[in-house]
């Protein structure tokens, strides 16, 4: 009997470990958290999923001249892959000898029927005025999302005219590609009751602006089509519910500009969504909105809920300067996220990463955010991943 009781337990265990282990699996998947900031210092952070793999760019994050990359595959743990692009490849047009080192800024990569496409700005080196702030846009490709980029041609994607950064390409449904881009304040003075009030108070003599356009991208990326068209400013009057909080860099009197930028736009349920920033990238009221339209070109309505993305300092938190963001999703697709930059009173100037859960419901975004608590893991992360 003895013997029996022992083959008994014996076979029994047999079956019982692979269960156990699978439910210890799933206790260690539902345990599983992080918590921002992410130990990367990027700024206008941009995330590309492919083949499992989630691919991260930015702005300065120890690249020289250019654009380094980090990837994973949780979006919680990320590994450095290095600088992937390099302002002197072949067909290199910037000047790294300008104001801000050249301006490397905003890296955005999407694949395209194998290939990586990277949209940045930068310093144009065709500067026969010695413009100070002379941004245009550029396109470079790769085999990999690690690069090496090299740019297509020996000059910006195109030239409008006005200094031009913060690159986003959009995709729509029916093939069609749009460039949205945001024109400096640099010598884009404009008159409006945010100006009028400044002069009055002698905060500042005039008011510069940044604009939010958009316009079709030839299918190759070698130019544009037709010109761009105007689809986000700051509010003209005081009375307009958005001024508030697009003039705070104003009224706060960090410096006499209203930006309107880092545009990311995407499309759900046949609506429109355009996400963007207002107010001085490196002061503590940089903030995130959103507006909707019909049509990838507008005309795009604000969103009454604006900002939907703020500081949270003066509520007790430590976070201030959350903006510039990006959009992902988590590995299974179900859980949509904010991937944007901002700062805590540890990481004082420098820019961190940030990702929050977002929600789009009914034509109106939320963000959970922004956030320094641990939350749980995006869902869909591989048992195998959480375990290593």
């Amino acid at each position: 009997m003895k013997k029996v009781a022992f083959l008994s337990l014996f076979f029994a265990s047999l079956f019982l470990r692979p269960a156990l282990a699978q439910t210890a699996q799933r206790i260690a998947v539902d345990k599983a958290t992080f918590a921002n900031p992410l130990p990367v210092q990027f700024g206008d952070p941009y995330i590309l999923f492919s083949k499992g793999t989630y691919y991260m760019y930015g702005t300065g994050g120890g690249a020289d001249k250019g654009f380094a990359a980090y990837s994973s595959k949780d979006l919680m743990n990320w590994k450095a892959e290095g600088q992937v692009y390099f302002h002197d490849n072949k067909n290199g047009w910037s000047d790294p000898k300008a104001n801000w080192g050249g301006a490397y800024w905003a890296p955005e990569v999407y694949e395209v029927n194998g290939k990586f496409y990277l949209f940045y700005s930068a310093q144009w080196k065709e500067n026969p005025t010695q413009e100070a702030e002379n941004f245009r846009i550029g396109v470079a490709v790769a085999d990999k999302p690690t690069g090496p980029f090299i740019d297509l041609a020996n000059k910006p994607v195109f030239d409008p005219g006005y200094p031009v950064i913060d690159a986003n390409v959009f995709f729509d449904t029916n093939g069609k590609a749009y460039l949205y881009f945001s024109r400096c304040c640099y010598k884009h003075p404009v008159e409006s009751e945010v100006a009028d009030l400044a002069r009055k108070n002698g905060w500042y003599k005039e008011i510069e602006e940044s604009w939010v356009y958009g316009v079709e991208l030839k299918p190759d990326f070698s130019g544009v089509i037709g010109e761009p068209v105007l689809l986000l400013r700051p509010p003209v009057q005081l009375s307009d519910k958005q001024s508030e909080w697009e003039s705070r860099s104003v009224t706060a009197r960090e410096v006499n500009r209203r930006w309107t930028e880092g545009s990311v736009t995407f499309k759900k349920d046949n609506t429109y969504y355009i996400m963007y920033s207002a107010n001085h990238f490196g002061g503590q009221y940089y903030a995130i909105g959103y507006a909707t339209a019909n049509s990838p070109l507008g005309p795009f309505k604000k969103a009454t809920n604006n900002p939907v993305l703020q500081k949270n300092s003066d509520k007790g938190g430590q976070v201030t300067g959350t903006g510039h963001n990006s959009v992902t999703y988590s590995p299974d697709g179900k859980e949509m996220f904010c991937v944007y930059h901002g700062r805590t009173e540890k990481t004082g100037d420098e820019r961190v990463v940030f990702i929050d859960r977002m929600q789009v419901k009914d034509g109106k975004i939320t963000i959970s955010g922004p956030t320094t608590k641990p939350q749980k893991q995006p869902s869909g992360v591989p048992a195998a991943v959480t375990n290593k």
